[in-house]
């Protein structure tokens, strides 16, 4: 099948921008203080030669992406060598189709084989969940170049018009469920009344000072919050994300108790606590559960959700996890690299998933779309993306209907990074009661307006084709 609309990949670049943190970021056993964010430039041309580029981009997160006893700056160095590496693979790639079709090519059929390539000869691989962030940047620019060639939002194009196939052509249901993606398109999935604002989730991360009593001495000194008070005075927020140890229960319990007491003073509404992959056992997350329901009945209301306790190599590690989600919602965050592993996790039990657009934003689409088919909630969480990752992410948020808003948490760790942007999307890189604001994304592809953002991005570091 092929539409006169389809479009091939023919030419790609890619700059790497340096960002540094103001305040320390938790993953895991790590603390970050840099990033890379990866972007990237790639244009498209229809059969018939009319060529329009696109822009995509993500954090190179290696902590997250990558836990490992090896040195930060060694995994960071691998990750942008296969962005390298994706930028000239994206550049001769001859696939046409609708994004989601060029996309789920290049994701299922050719980057396990590049992946496979960058990992000769290396005693500790890269991860598969490291790759699928290092792509995202160039399946995301090939979704806005295919918007912006047609003159449309990319999200007008998710449907029969503008698709080859449809979603049973990239799914298969669940075997104990009567799902039929016959006929079905990603629009069939999205929210019916896209909301203009969102509820924006707060990070509280591991090493946050909550109070005075925590405070080092070594904070920044600038024109934003430090404790948590201060963040949600300021912010008017109404949701904290609470990241805990996952490998010491006193000093989890604790924290969930100090952070919710901040958050009843305060006139917080709800929150979630996120256990950084760390934990071994279903009994460590329901004794924690137990107890706070015991003891503090108000602090386990306000819990919406438990976020990805477990390994998140789901097929070694087959957790039966019923039971924690029979207390509150359990979801999938580092374990749902794509639509299979949603699979594999709603049969162990797992009840949400939590997208991400680092996965690709065709990998997060069709996750979507097999979870809300089988009755799966959603959420769609943060990779502290700042910039342009910041729009892809809220616009995935606002169109799949998530459980409640969205994480965002860019403005904690590196505000500055995205001023440039944020004079345009003021609502977007900043958070005022308690919200983030999508109404100055307009036009084509993802509504960067990009023409409008003054950003120097320097030398690029390589570029493919023609």
């Amino acid at each position: 099948m092929s539409l006169s609309t389809d479009i091939r990949p023919v030419f790609s670049e890619l700059f790497f921008l340096p960002v540094y943190t103001r305040m320390p970021l938790k993953f895991g056993g790590e603390t970050v203080t840099y990033v890379t964010c990866a972007r990237c430039k790639v244009k498209v041309q229809n059969r018939d030669g009319r060529e329009a580029d696109g822009w995509g981009e993500t954090p190179l997160s290696v902590t997250w992406v990558w836990p490992s006893s090896l040195e930060y700056e060694e995994r960071h160095e691998v990750l942008k060598s296969f962005c390298v590496k994706l930028a000239e693979a994206w550049a001769g790639f001859e696939s046409y189709g609708h994004p989601m079709e060029v996309g789920n090519e290049f994701n299922t059929k050719h980057l396990p084989n590049l992946l496979e390539e960058q990992n000769v000869g290396r005693e500790e691989p890269m991860p598969w969940l490291a790759a699928l962030v290092c792509n995202s940047l160039f399946d995301i620019a090939v979704h806005d170049a295919f918007g912006n060639l047609h003159k449309k939002d990319i999200y007008q194009t998710y449907n029969s018009q503008w698709m080859n196939y449809s979603l049973e052509h990239f799914l298969e249901p669940a075997v104990d469920s009567d799902v039929d993606f016959e006929g079905k398109y990603p629009e069939d999935f999205f929210a019916e009344d896209t909301p203009v604002q969102l509820l924006a989730w707060h990070l509280v991360g591991g090493v946050d000072p909550l109070d005075e009593s925590e405070l080092a001495g070594n904070e920044p000194e600038d024109d934003y919050p430090v404790l948590l008070s201060d963040w949600i005075q300021t912010d008017g927020l109404k949701c904290l994300k609470i990241k805990l140890r996952g490998n010491d229960p006193e000093w989890d319990y604790a924290r969930l108790l100090k952070v919710g007491s901040i958050a009843l003073e305060q006139g917080v509404e709800w929150l979630t606590a996120d256990f950084n992959c760390m934990v071994t056992e279903p009994c460590y997350v329901n004794t924690i559960l137990d107890r706070l329901c015991a003891e503090y009945p108000r602090l386990y209301g306000m819990l919406l959700y438990v976020e990805q306790p477990f390994p998140y190599d789901l097929e070694k590690e087959r957790i039966d996890t019923h039971s924690c989600s029979a207390r509150k919602p359990l979801f999938l965050d580092e374990s749902a690299h794509d639509w299979q592993h949603v699979r594999l996790g709603r049969e162990l039990g797992w009840t949400g998933v939590a997208l991400k657009t680092c996965k690709t934003q065709t990998g997060a689409l069709l996750s979507a779309c097999w979870a809300k088919a089988h009755g799966m909630t959603l959420m769609v969480q943060d990779l502290t993306n700042p910039m342009l990752a910041q729009v892809t992410h809220v616009r995935l948020a606002s169109k799949v209907g998530t459980i409640m808003g969205v994480e965002t948490n860019a403005m904690q760790f590196y505000p500055a990074a995205s001023e440039p942007e944020a004079e345009i999307h003021p609502g977007l890189h900043c958070r005022r009661n308690g919200v983030v604001d999508l109404s100055t994304v307009s036009g084509s592809g993802f509504g960067y307006r990009l023409k409008e953002i003054h950003r120097d991005l320097g030398q690029s570091q390589c570029s493919f084709g023609d």
